[in-house]
C-alpha cells in the first residue's frame, strides 16, 4: 500500500504558500503521494500546476474535484495543463459532491448523479487520453478534441460509495477514492463491487485510494473525541452516513485510525489486507501542541514501502 498525505478540512483554508510547503515537505520526507481536496478554498489544479514546478517525484492528486460545476471539456483542459506542469504526476480525482452542496449552495441540479458521472467520464476520459471525443448522451453532447502541446495522459479516480457509482468507477475510471470508509466497508462492499465492474469491462485492477483520519496517541479515547468534533459534519451527509452504518460505527470519531505506533500500524495493515492500494492519511492533532502530529507523521514516514 502506497502511503500518502491528504490535506484535512482545516488545512484547505491555509495560505497557498503554506499548502505548497506542505507538499514540498512531503516529497522531501519520502511520501508516495500528496492529495488536495477541492472544497471552498483555492482552485487546487492551479496550486498543483505551481507545485509541479517546485517538486520532482511525488504523485499529486485531487480528492476530489466536483463535476457538476465544471464542464468535462473545461476540466480536461485544466487537468492536462496541470499534468504538463507536473511532468505526468497528476492523478485526477473527481466526484459528484453532495446534494446539499450542489443544489443549496450552487443552485444547480443534482439530478441522476450516477448517470451524470457515467456520461461525464465518457467525455472526460477520451480527452485526458489525448483522443478526440464524439459523445451524445442524455446530459452531455460533445464532439471535438483539445490541442495542448506536450500533453500527457492523466489517470482518473472516482469518489464512489453507492453501488451504481462503484460500477461506473470500475467501468470507466482507474479506481476509486473514499472517505469515511473503514476496513469492513472496503473488504466486504467497496472492493468487490469495484473489481467486478472493472473485470466486466476488461479494465486493469483498479486503485482503491482510502482517505481516513489518522493519529498516533497514547490516549485513543481522547483522540476519538477530538476526531468526532473535527469531522462531525461528515456524519450528517447521507453517503458518508451509510458507510459509517455499514462499518458498524456511530460517527466519524469511530472511523479514525488511533492508538500508539503498533496499534496504528496494525490498523493500516488491515486496510491494505482489505484491498486498499493507497492510503490518503489526514493527520489530526489529539493533544494541544505538536506531539501527536509529529508521532503520526514519523510513523507514516517509516511505513513507506513497508505495507
Amino acid at each position: 500500500m502506497r502511503i500518502g498525505l491528504f490535506l484535512g478540512p482545516l488545512d484547505t483554508f491555509r495560505s497557498i504558500a503554506d499548502q505548497l510547503r506542505s507538499l514540498e515537505d512531503a516529497e522531501q520526507d519520502g511520501f508516495d503521494s500528496f492529495w488536495f481536496p477541492q472544497q471552498f478554498g483555492a482552485d487546487v489544479l492551479t496550486i498543483i500546476a505551481i507545485a509541479g514546478q517546485r517538486t520532482n517525484r511525488i504523485e499529486i492528486g485531487t480528492a476530489v474535484v466536483p463535476t457538476f460545476p465544471r464542464h468535462p471539456v473545461v476540466l480536461a483542459q485544466q487537468a492536462l495543463t496541470a499534468q504538463v506542469a507536473t511532468g505526468g504526476r497528476l492523478t485526477l480525482g473527481v466526484g459528484v459532491s453532495h446534494q446539499s452542496t450542489i443544489e443549496d449552495w450552487l443552485g444547480l441540479s443534482y439530478d441522476r448523479p450516477a448517470l451524470h458521472m457515467k456520461e461525464y467520464l465518457s467525455v472526460l476520459r477520451p480527452l485526458l487520453n489525448e483522443e478526440g471525443v464524439d459523445f451524445a448522451g442524455e446530459m452531455f453532447k460533445v464532439s471535438g478534441a483539445l490541442q495542448i502541446p506536450d500533453a500527457l495522459p492523466c489517470p482518473v479516480v472516482v469518489a464512489a460509495l453507492g453501488p451504481r457509482m462503484l460500477s461506473v468507477a470500475g467501468e470507466l475510471g482507474d479506481g476509486t477514492v473514499t472517505w469515511m470508509t473503514g476496513p469492513r466497508g472496503l473488504a466486504q462492499y467497496v472492493v468487490p463491487r469495484l473489481n467486478e465492474a472493472a473485470a466486466s469491462a476488461g479494465r486493469p485492477m483498479p486503485r482503491v485510494c482510502v482517505g481516513i483520519p489518522v493519529a498516533v496517541t497514547d490516549n485513543p479515547d481522547r483522540g476519538r473525541d477530538r476526531a468526532a468534533r473535527l469531522f462531525q459534519g461528515y456524519g450528517s451527509l447521507p453517503s458518508y452516513r451509510r458507510m459509517l452504518e455499514r462499518e458498524g460505527v456511530s460517527g466519524p470519531g469511530d472511523i479514525a485510525i488511533l492508538g500508539n505506533e503498533a496499534a496504528v500500524e496494525d490498523q493500516l495493515r488491515a486496510l491494505a489486507a482489505g484491498g486498499a492500494t493507497d492510503l490518503l492519511a489526514t493527520i489530526f492533532p489529539v493533544e494541544d501542541g505538536p506531539s501527536s502530529v509529529a508521532r503520526t507523521r514519523s510513523l507514516l514516514q517509516s511505513l513507506v514501502g513497508r505495507i
